[in-house]
C-alpha cells in the first residue's frame, strides 16, 4: 500500500504508516438512491436536529460566540452535504446510530482543527461531516482509522463499504489509515503531534476504547478535544473523565450519548 505525498498547507501522513486513500471501485461506483420526497425531507431534518444545551457546550469547549454557531448552522441548513449523504445511502438507520454527526460540523467549524483523528472508520458518515467542515474553514486535516467493528450494528449499517458516503471533492484533506488500530493510532499521535481533536468511534470493547483514549489524550494540543461516540458502552468513558477530574462530560445525551472533554478547562456560564 503506498504512501501518496503529503498535501500542501496538510498535516501529511507518516512515512511509517500504511496509508490508502484510494477506494474500492465498488465502493467509488454504486446506484442512485430513491426515495420518495418526504422520506428524503425527514432524513433531513433528523439529520440537522440539535439540542440547545450541545450547542451551549461547543461553545464552551471552543470558546466560538453564540452568533457564530447560528452563522454555522445555517450554512448547514444551505450546504448540499446532507442531500449528498442520503444520495449516497445515509438513510434513517444512520440518524439513529449516530443523531449527532452534524454536531461535529459545527464543532470542527468552532474550534478550526489542523490535525482530527477518528477511528473506527466503515462508511465514512461521520468522516463526511468532520471533512465538510475542514473545507469550509479552509484548513485542516483528517486521519480515519480503521475498518471499524460491525458487531452489533444492524445489517442496513453493517453491509455499507468502508468510504462509502466520503464524496470525491471531499477526500483531498483526508487520510484512510487501514490495518491494526491500535498500532496504527501509535505510530500516527507520534507522527502529527500535537492533535486538536480525537474521535473515538471504534465500537464499545473496553480494553480498545481505554488505550485509544489515554494515547490520544497525551497527544492532544493545549486547545485539544476528546470526543466519544457511544459513550456509556463501558465504564470506560466515565472512569477516564474521573482521572482528568471531570464528570458528565456529555456533548449530547442521543442516544447514544457523545462523550466530549477538553484539555483547556470549560468555561462556565457567567464566569468572568
Amino acid at each position: 500500500m503506498g504512501v501518496p505525498s503529503p498535501r500542501a498547507g496538510s498535516a501529511g501522513p507518516s512515512a511509517g504508516v500504511p496509508v490508502s486513500v484510494s477506494l474500492p471501485p465498488s465502493v467509488r461506483a454504486r446506484p442512485p438512491v430513491i426515495l420518495r420526497p418526504a422520506t428524503r425531507k425527514a432524513i433531513r431534518q433528523r439529520m440537522l436536529r440539535f439540542r440547545q444545551n450541545a450547542l451551549d457546550r461547543i461553545a464552551a469547549l471552543t470558546g466560538a460566540a453564540p452568533s457564530s454557531l447560528r452563522d454555522y448552522r445555517r450554512e448547514l441548513v444551505a450546504s448540499p452535504l446532507p442531500d449528498t449523504l442520503i444520495q449516497r445511502g445515509a438513510g434513517f438507520p444512520f440518524t439513529q446510530e449516530f443523531p449527532q454527526a452534524a454536531l461535529l460540523y459545527l464543532l470542527v467549524r468552532a474550534q478550526r482543527p489542523d490535525r482530527v483523528i477518528e477511528t473506527g472508520v466503515r462508511p465514512g458518515y461521520s468522516t463526511a461531516w468532520i471533512l465538510a467542515a475542514l473545507e469550509a474553514n479552509g484548513s485542516g486535516a483528517l486521519f480515519s482509522l480503521g475498518p471499524g467493528p460491525t458487531a452489533h450494528r444492524i445489517q442496513s449499517v453493517r453491509d455499507v463499504g468502508v468510504g462509502q458516503f466520503v464524496p470525491p471533492e471531499l477526500r483531498a484533506r483526508w487520510t484512510l489509515v487501514l490495518g491494526n488500530t491500535e498500532e496504527n493510532l501509535r505510530s500516527l499521535v507520534e507522527a502529527q503531534r500535537p492533535i486538536d481533536l480525537f474521535f473515538y468511534d471504534n465500537g464499545p470493547e473496553a480494553a480498545r476504547s481505554r488505550f485509544e483514549l489515554h494515547t490520544a489524550w497525551s497527544a492532544l494540543s493545549p486547545r485539544g478535544i476528546l470526543l466519544a461516540h457511544h459513550a456509556d458502552a463501558n465504564p470506560v468513558w466515565s472512569e477516564f473523565c474521573r482521572a482528568q477530574g471531570t464528570t458528565g462530560s456529555i456533548l449530547d445525551s442521543g442516544p447514544p450519548p457523545l462523550g466530549a472533554i477538553g484539555v483547556a478547562p470549560v468555561a462556565r456560564p457567567g464566569a468572568g
